[in-house]
């Protein structure tokens, strides 16, 4: 059997992919699914617990209608159809990370059902369909010691139930087929605006470095025109980046597999983010591997109609219509609009713009000097260190010929450094453009007289040359005149109109 993985453009030209996401998003609420334990991130381990969240004997639980709602309005977001009636199932399975051996879900009866979402790839719209939107509570967080980190191999186990009852909302999607060589592209970009959508809602932070958004990948290549092939699922990839990553990934595996004659085996997979690559974990369990039955410890949920007609009324406007609608207040073309989605920086723009500077502006600071910063430091643009409030005072300054480009990047590296606001570290270390025009004269005079032959070629008619003495002056006054303002100085004191 080959171990020699094919060229992608080798493999999407003689296969097609066909992929699916469930996505797991953990609702911002106050208290967890069914008790009333707080559900904020970062305790010390086990210190967010009851009797209900740890499945003790003769606790019962109530559902957090908070949950309920927002559940409802992500599915009225993604155009799912609300049940008039559902419950929740009991999902069996026997693991240390679940307490009562056993997770409340949904399982044939879902809160939200048929819906989609559009996307945005290369220019192309897709449509991915979504399965269902349906209300469960997380599991809990276990810690393999020693060894690698997973299960094998472990010294020890330990586990932490701070995270066991969080409301959790499963979005699964629909077989996405027919996108050939865009499969990894449309993944992440399903993944991206599913992210935004929520976020507009308020229902979650959607944090996906602090596992309130999970993303399972399922891949599987056919023939053309054959049936779909065997699936693989990709556990918990934990970024945007990965997400993609884990599709091309998998397309590339796969196709080694069945080119050698091998098949694929229905699994769940780990993908490893130092390599790209996935190894096996365990067979795919079925529906009746978990003996689902209904929950009889609560009542079924019927959503009031009218109910879910004012969320739907209340929705905000999402995120896609949102950038189109920016697109044309800031004047920009698709390529640009693109470049502003691809940096992430949509939301930071706006929120510098709404802060007081101009578009441009704001889009000159972010897809530039922040950019750069946040690609060396190979971290996100919004964790530079420096917020949309304190750019549009930068650029304020530089508005007001208190800064020029040069200052304000310095003071800019004042900011990143935690030395203040803009104005602040500008009047601490003396960066303010000098405008005093008789300092100016003096400067220029002392320039002219410092270099005569320059001097002379100017009066003579070779402007060009006045660079030179401005530069002169520019180095007395440590870059902190004003450029233009100098070489007016420059030309009026050598008698050049």
């Amino acid at each position: 059997m080959t171990t020699t993985l094919p060229a992608y453009d080798d493999v999407v030209a003689r296969y097609e992919p066909v992929i699916g996401l469930e996505t797991h998003v953990e609702l911002g609420t106050n208290t967890k699914m069914f008790c009333a334990c707080p559900t904020d991130f970062g305790g010390d381990p086990n210190t967010r617990v009851c009797p209900v969240c740890l499945g003790l004997p003769g606790s019962l639980p109530v559902a957090n209608s908070a949950a309920i709602e927002a559940t409802i309005r992500i599915g009225l977001a993604l155009n799912c159809s609300i049940a008039s009636w559902c419950r929740f199932a009991r999902k069996n399975y026997f693991y240390p990370d679940m307490p009562k051996n056993f997770q409340i879900s949904q399982y044939d009866e879902p809160l939200c059902v048929d819906g989609y979402l559009d996307v945005e790839v290369n220019g192309e719209l897709v449509r991915i369909g979504i399965e269902r939107v349906h209300l469960e509570e997380d599991t809990g967080k276990t810690l393999h010691v020693g060894g690698s980190g997973r299960i094998h191999g472990a010294t020890e186990s330990l586990v932490d139930y701070n995270r066991a009852g969080i409301p959790l909302v499963e979005i699964v999607t629909k077989p996405v087929a027919g996108i050939g060589a865009l499969a990894p592209e449309v993944a992440r970009a399903y993944v991206t605006e599913l992210r935004d959508v929520i976020r507009s809602l308020g229902v979650s932070d959607v944090r996906m470095e602090e596992g309130s958004l999970r993303c399972d990948v399922n891949t599987s290549l056919n023939l053309p025109g054959a049936e779909w092939g065997t699936r693989t699922e990709t556990k918990n990839v934990n970024s945007l980046r990965s997400v993609e990553r884990a599709v091309r990934s998998e397309m590339l595996r796969q196709a080694m597999v069945l080119d050698s004659g091998g098949r694929i085996v229905q699994e769940t997979r780990h993908f490893h983010e130092d390599t790209g690559d996935t190894t096996p974990g365990r067979s795919k369990e079925t529906a009746t591997d978990y003996r689902y039955f209904p929950e009889p410890d609560l009542v079924p949920l019927a959503p009031d109609a009218a109910w879910v007609a004012e969320l739907k009324a209340a929705l905000p406007e999402l995120p896609r219509l949102h950038r189109r609608r920016l697109q044309q207040e800031w004047g920009l073309s698709d390529h640009d609009m693109q470049s502003v989605l691809n940096a992430g920086a949509v939301e930071l723009i706006e929120a510098t713009v709404a802060a007081g500077a101009t578009p441009a502006a704001a889009r000159k600071w972010w897809l530039g000097e922040l950019s750069r910063r946040a690609n060396e430091s190979g971290g996100e643009l919004a964790d530079v260190g420096v917020t949309p409030t304190q750019v549009a005072e930068l650029q304020g300054l530089v508005d007001a010929g208190k800064l020029n480009d040069k200052l304000a990047r310095v003071v800019l590296e004042g900011v990143v450094a935690g030395e203040g606001t803009p104005t602040e570290i500008m009047t601490n270390r003396n960066l303010e453009v000098v405008s005093d025009t008789g300092a100016l004269t003096t400067a220029v005079d002392e320039a002219i007289a410092a270099n005569p032959d320059i001097a002379e070629k100017v009066r003579s008619g070779k402007v060009a040359a006045a660079g030179a003495l401005v530069g002169a002056v520019m180095k007395t006054t440590r870059g902190q005149a004003d450029a233009k303002t100098v070489r007016e100085l420059v030309l009026a004191r050598l008698g050049v109109s």
